[in-house]
């Protein structure tokens, strides 16, 4: 039977590859590699080589040795007291527990501490902590995106996998819709760069953002905080309890509820409900970590998470464009004008986001999301339920069979008017209101709320994964790991819109709604790949390892459109009320090799080449209109009906390059230097773009982008005590290498691609400053800085967001056991508003548009601005 300790360390084993590691527990300090899961692989390695270490020897050689940080600035903070533990970090970057100094994979770790420093409870904080990262939160189809070197996804197809993989305890979560949640309980976040296809599989082209949340610990332990925010008027509670209920089975509950009034400050003028909109997150997490015997170990986790919002623009403003001027919104080609109340400053925190116009406000189609709980105000739910469980079966002393299951239940559901702006009076260039739009007419008057291009996307996601794995542990030169993984996934992605906004004539005659359709897309997605991976220690300091994944990937996608308004199905640009285009099919195949090279030149220095490859899947496009476009379906002809098939269908994206890097630690590893060069290009790039003028979504794929750079990260534990500097640099030269004629009809063959600033970094110190035996003073501080970079990729001249610097700090006195702590905590000190994306405002007036100035506003999504905290915390 396992001890106590190791039964309810709350960390189940990660499989250790036994060549490598056995050679540097030999033939390295042992302080390189601490923490439960090392203590608990060190116990089982000492157990079977009894004759050179006992566990009791190498815990106090653990606990005495002082190594280097060997991470970035914010996994460095640590209390002095707990700087022996806390001096090497494990990642899991190859399926495996590694030390971070000796993977040979970029990775940027932030640590549980530097988490509570700075109140880290969003993807989008992260971003200041890794240069080369890029979070946008919102957006009508995937409702979010996250880029690493420039390479990511689009914000607006909810069809898209993420090219940068979510990963959450081990599963991975292909929708973006995921970051709009919060998150907290998290024990570390590991960014890893570059392509991950060999360990990660789908969706992990460009990298992988991963979360690993705590698990139940040694001894019983409560702990919680709570938090209230001055800019945005907000609090946030919360709290755990963890510890063992017997010998072999430990437990951890946790929750905590944030409720903001002012998330999205409304700009004053603005006709609005909500004058300020509002959030309330709710996250609550059961952990059971199950260890019956020596050999088997189980770790089930149950999450569900409650969003309530009040929309789904969140922060996004309207940039005025070269003309300087804000842009009327211009429908039922010219026959109506509605002026906007844009305001032309996109650095004011305030967004000029206006409700419904009445004459579009009611009359929701049957079935509709938004028919729930409807009343004519922006809002947005998100339900998530996630489940994991992984076990692992020693089935000997040198094979490990490793099993992770996981299950996603997500239901998103939204409301918001896509012009952004419009405010009466509205008038018509073709003479008196009433006799050309009667229904608008009504309701027009000075000031009142005239927003149009509603709708209520409606995303339900239900995902299972399974992912098996067999490693070994051989003392000799080679091991191996293999496995196989399938995802079986379903989306139904529903929405009621207006993009004519006919109803403003008049509703529909027929049904009295006031929406111009109702459409359903359906995709169900298979993947099953297999891979394999082998290293051979060659010597007791070079490593080659290498494997290959082969994945297979089918979507079948279906439209249905059970609803359109009477004055457009009547005529020839639409299709009827009922339409159904039967399967449209997408499968794919692909092998994604990888081959790494580790030289450990000496115990602080270790030297790494890799070569990688990276595949995500094309599919499907979900953000087809009901317009003549799809008629084709309905057709006899075998060729026509699949050639209007083939208009909505992208391609697979796919990468492939190398990494050359060198981890090192000197001056008695007080510091730690990280560098890193990369080259990647990646070939059919998936974009989607939006044409403002025709309100019309385009996707397809670029022709192939190069992103090459140097990435680094430093650590500085000086020699006063308490007292450490960190941080991080990143160059990146992200550009379109070959002809991409975009949707502006130019060719950005050359240009840089969008969110990749050339130049990237952050600075930081903690310090903690011992005030007797029952009080300890902290500081921290982190400055970010960014170079200017393009926020969309539609033309030469897309928007630019100047460069930038941000201040984040904190204060804090507690006791040095961190029984009690309370903080002042400053994020984006300086207010600054950054903008990560942009595309045109829909409706803008195209050229020659009866006397109305040609539109180029940009609907522009940012940052929250300045966040102030005071915290306290406890924990016994």
């Amino acid at each position: 039977m396992a001890s106590r300790a190791n039964r309810n360390s709350g960390l189940t084993r990660q499989h250790s590859k036994g060549g490598r590691n056995r050679r540097n527990f030999k033939t390295q300090d042992p302080a390189r590699v601490t923490g439960p899961v090392w203590e608990r692989a060190m116990t089982r390695y000492s157990s079977r080589h009894k004759s050179v270490l006992t566990s009791r020897t190498i815990k106090s050689l653990l606990l005495g040795s002082v190594a280097g940080l060997a991470f970035a600035s914010p996994a460095l903070a640590q209390d002095a007291d707990r700087i022996d533990e806390a001096n090497v970090i494990t990642v899991t970057a190859r399926k495996q527990t590694e030390t971070l100094q000796e993977v040979p994979v970029t990775v940027t770790a932030i640590g549980k501490d530097a988490l509570d420093n700075y109140n880290v409870n969003e993807i989008s904080d992260v971003t200041s902590r890794v240069p080369s990262l890029n979070v946008q939160v919102g957006g009508s189809g995937s409702g979010g995106q996250i880029s690493l070197r420039g390479v990511g996804s689009s914000n607006i197809s909810a069809s898209f996998d993420s090219a940068v993989a979510f990963d959450f305890d081990g599963v991975q979560v292909s929708t973006m819709r995921i970051v709009q949640a919060g998150f907290f309980d998290v024990e570390q976040i590991d960014v890893l760069k570059g392509p991950q296809s060999l360990f990660f599989g789908k969706s992990a082209s460009a990298g992988v953002f991963s979360i690993r949340s705590a698990n139940p610990t040694q001894a019983w332990e409560v702990g919680g905080k709570a938090s209230y925010e001055f800019e945005e008027k907000g609090y946030t509670v919360g709290g755990y309890i963890s510890g063992p209920l017997s010998d072999t089975l430990g437990i951890r509950l946790a929750g905590q509820f944030t409720d903001i009034d002012n998330y999205v400050k409304v700009a004053d003028g603005t006709p609005a409900v909500n004058r300020n909109r509002g959030l309330k997150d709710f996250i609550g997490r059961a952990t059971l970590q199950w260890d019956p015997s020596d050999n088997f170990r189980a770790n089930l986790k149950l999450n569900y998470v409650k969003n309530e919002n009040d929309g789904a623009l969140a922060f996004s403003d309207v940039h005025c464009g070269a003309n300087g001027r804000a842009d009327e919104v211009w429908l039922l080609q010219g026959a109506v004008v509605i002026p906007s109340n844009a305001d032309c400053n996109i650095s004011d925190d305030r967004y000029p986001l206006v409700d419904p116009s009445p004459a579009l406000a009611t009359g929701i189609p049957q079935g509709s999301a938004a028919g729930q709980n409807f009343n004519g105000v922006p809002f947005g739910e998100t339900d998530i339920f996630f489940g994991r469980l992984k076990w692992d079966l020693d089935l000997s002393d040198t094979l490990t069979l490793s099993s992770v299951s996981g299950y996603l239940n997500l239901d998103a559901v939204d409301f918001d008017s896509y012009s952004s702006v419009g405010v009466g009076p509205a008038f018509s260039p073709f003479g008196p209101l009433s006799a050309i739009a009667p229904a608008l007419a009504a309701v027009n008057f000075p000031g009142s709320a005239q927003g149009a291009g509603s709708s209520d996307p409606r995303n339900q996601t239900e995902q299972f994964t399974q992912e098996l794995r067999l490693a070994s542990d051989f003392d000799g030169m080679f091991n191996f790991m293999v496995g196989a993984f399938y995802e079986a996934r379903e989306i139904d992605f529903n929405t009621s819109q207006q993009g004519v906004n006919i109803s403003l004539i008049a509703p529909d005659p027929v049904t009295g709604n006031t929406y111009d359709w109702y459409k359903k897309h359906n995709t169900k997605t298979e993947a099953l790949s297999f891979f394999g991976s082998v290293s051979l220690d060659l010597t007791d300091q070079l490593e080659v390892s290498g494997g290959l994944r082969w994945t297979d990937e089918t979507k079948v996608n279906a439209i249905d459109i059970p609803y359109v308004h009477t004055f457009l199905s009547s005529g020839p640009a639409f299709v009827s009320s009922g339409f159904f285009s039967g399967p449209i099919r997408f499968s794919d195949s692909n092998f994604s090799p990888e081959v790494s090279v580790s030289y450990q030149a000496t115990p602080d220095v270790n030297v790494y080449a890799a070569f990688k490859t990276g595949f995500k899947s094309g599919g499907i496009d979900n953000s087809a209109l009901p317009s003549n476009s799809l008629t084709g379906f309905a057709s006899s002809d075998p060729a026509v009906r699949q050639a209007t098939a083939d208009s909505l269908i992208y391609q697979s994206e796919t990468g492939k390059g190398g990494e050359l890097g060198v981890k090192s630690q000197f001056a008695d590893r007080s510091v730690t230097f990280n560098i890193s060069a990369f080259y990647y290009i990646f070939d059919d790039l998936q974009v989607q773009n939006f044409n403002a003028t025709t309100v019309q979504f385009q996707t397809f794929n670029a022709s192939q982008l190069t992103t090459k750079g140097l990435d680094i990260d430093f650590a500085w534990r000086t020699p006063l005590d308490g007292l450490s500097f960190s941080g991080a640099a990143a160059y990146t030269d992200a550009k379109f290498t070959k002809t991409f004629i975009s949707t502006s009809g130019q060719d950005l063959d050359g240009r840089r691609a969008a969110r990749a600033p050339k130049f990237a970094g952050n600075i930081a110190f903690d310090w903690l400053i011992p005030m007797g035996d029952a009080f300890q003073f902290g500081l921290n501080g982190n400055l970010q800085y960014s170079g200017s970079y393009f926020t969309a990729q539609t033309g030469l001249n897309d928007y630019r967001q100047p460069s930038f610097v941000t201040v984040d700090g904190a204060i804090s006195v507690g006791d040095p056991d961190r029984k009690w702590k309370l903080s002042l905590i400053g994020v984006n000190l300086t207010d600054k508003v950054i903008t990560n994306t942009s595309g045109g405002r829909p409706f803008l007036a195209p050229p020659n548009a009866f006397g109305i100035p040609t539109g180029d506003d940009l609907v522009v999504t940012q940052n929250r601005g300045r966040q102030v905290f005071v915290e306290a915390a406890f924990k016994f």
